[in-house]
């Protein structure tokens, strides 16, 4: 069969890749001149199966309040004249009781334990070098109130068999030295010996050549206009590039553009409650290697990934709401650089921040699209909020076995809109 994976990010090529393995022949398109130059760029790094609370909890209504005028917050929710904004924060409200935020725990864990088990096994077979470290995740909690909340969904996530234990300071600091600084400020934390960090633009790419070794055909710099389509099925992705027009044809599609998934999908009389999160990360060089870190850290109060990718550090996190808009907003850039500044001062040249910011496509619950639609031959893999690159090759291998007739082997609750 000849599938066509719309979106080279890390989603798109994981895609690709386990389709090839299971003989299809495959074509990627994406407007960009390579893989993972969005969303995927310069992302936290983390294959964090641990960080699976989802935003929509029982906290969540109360603290986005409080956020709406700080204009740094982890948060932001900026009222707009947006439809698509106005019902996906309903849909949040509804997802914040704890029966939901207990089973999309549930959904988010599972998809992540699979994930990793995947990777890892890529990882091998491929050969890939993309800065990884095997050295777990540590959630480090400065608020007393943030970590006492932490504690029943980190129970519950052990019972799902993610091991993330729940550590004192002391324990903390032994593990990560470089959390000496704040030491008597850590009210607790949490430890999952078994999660990962790595630089997802790297992997990307470097699994994008080995597809196309494999016989993948990438088509980049290449604009998806619309479908050609019946009611039950598509007929055609119409393209642009260069200026040329064509009408792209295989037997199956897979939509994996991220917040642009959504966008697409309304031409072809598909809702996918997705909106675009934008996410800010900055990139620094080490300064000192003795107060650099290198297992990859949580700082949950302020909602930062940090992650050890070679002779760089990278931090992550805050979200905001605001349509597709990808401007730069430096009140929020600096205020992760002062949050790290703070944590690690003799760390990184922070200073030398390189900001970036980007798209992440965020639904309600956290919780993906992946799966058959109602149009015959379209399929889902999109919607992956902050954890694209945690849950990209469990996603990626899931839908290849669907696209092949075969059951996932996940427990996973698959879309089938």
């Amino acid at each position: 069969m000849h599938v066509m994976v719309l979106g080279a990010g890390v989603v798109g090529v994981t895609t690709a890749w386990f389709l090839r393995k299971q003989g299809h022949e495959v074509t990627v398109i994406d407007r960009q001149s390579k893989a993972g130059l969005e969303t995927s760029y310069a992302n936290g790094g983390q294959i964090s199966v641990s960080h699976a609370e989802p935003w929509a909890n029982p906290s969540a209504p109360w603290k986005v309040l409080k956020w709406l005028t700080q204009p740094d917050a982890p948060l932001l929710f900026r009222p707009r004249l947006d439809l698509g904004q106005w019902r996906w924060a309903l849909s949040f409200l509804k997802e914040c009781t704890s029966a939901r935020a207990a089973y999309n725990i549930r959904q988010m864990v599972n998809l992540g334990t699979y994930s990793r088990a995947q990777l890892q096994a890529l990882r091998q077979e491929a050969g890939l070098e993309y800065d990884h470290l095997e050295k777990g995740i540590l959630h480090f909690y400065t608020n007393q109130q943030e970590f006492d909340a932490a504690l029943e969904p980190t129970g519950l996530m052990r019972d799902l068999g993610c091991d993330r234990q729940v550590i004192d300071a002391a324990r903390a600091v032994e593990l990560e030295p470089a959390l000496a600084p704040i030491r008597d400020r850590i009210a607790g934390a949490t430890y999952t010996s078994e999660d990962e960090s790595g630089d997802a633009r790297k992997f990307t790419q470097a699994l994008a050549r080995k597809a196309e070794e494999a016989g993948v055909n990438f088509l980049y710099g290449t604009d998806i206009l619309g479908f050609d389509k019946t009611r039950e099925r598509i007929l055609g992705v119409q393209t642009l590039c260069e200026g040329r027009h064509e009408t792209q044809r295989a037997d199956a599609y897979v939509l994996s553009l991220g917040s642009f998934s959504a966008i697409l999908a309304r031409q072809l009389g598909l809702f996918l409650n997705i909106y675009p999160a934008k996410g800010y990360s900055i990139t620094v060089p080490v300064r000192n290697e003795a107060a650099a870190f290198k297992v990859s850290l949580t700082d949950d109060e302020y909602k930062l990934v940090y992650s050890r990718l070679g002779d760089r550090i990278r931090v992550a996190g805050t979200a905001e709401l605001n349509g597709y808009n990808r401007d730069l907003d430096y009140t929020r850039c600096r205020a992760i650089v002062r949050r790290t500044a703070e944590v690690m001062p003799e760390a990184a040249y922070w200073d030398q921040a390189e900001f970036w910011t980007g798209l992440r496509p965020a639904t309600p619950s956290n919780v993906p699209y992946i799966g058959k639609s109602h149009l015959g031959n379209l399929y889902l893999n999109t919607g992956h909020g902050t954890l694209g690159w945690t849950h990209s090759c469990g996603s990626a291998a899931a839908i290849a076995d669907i696209i092949g007739g075969r059951t996932p082997e996940v427990d996973f609750a698959f879309s089938g809109l």
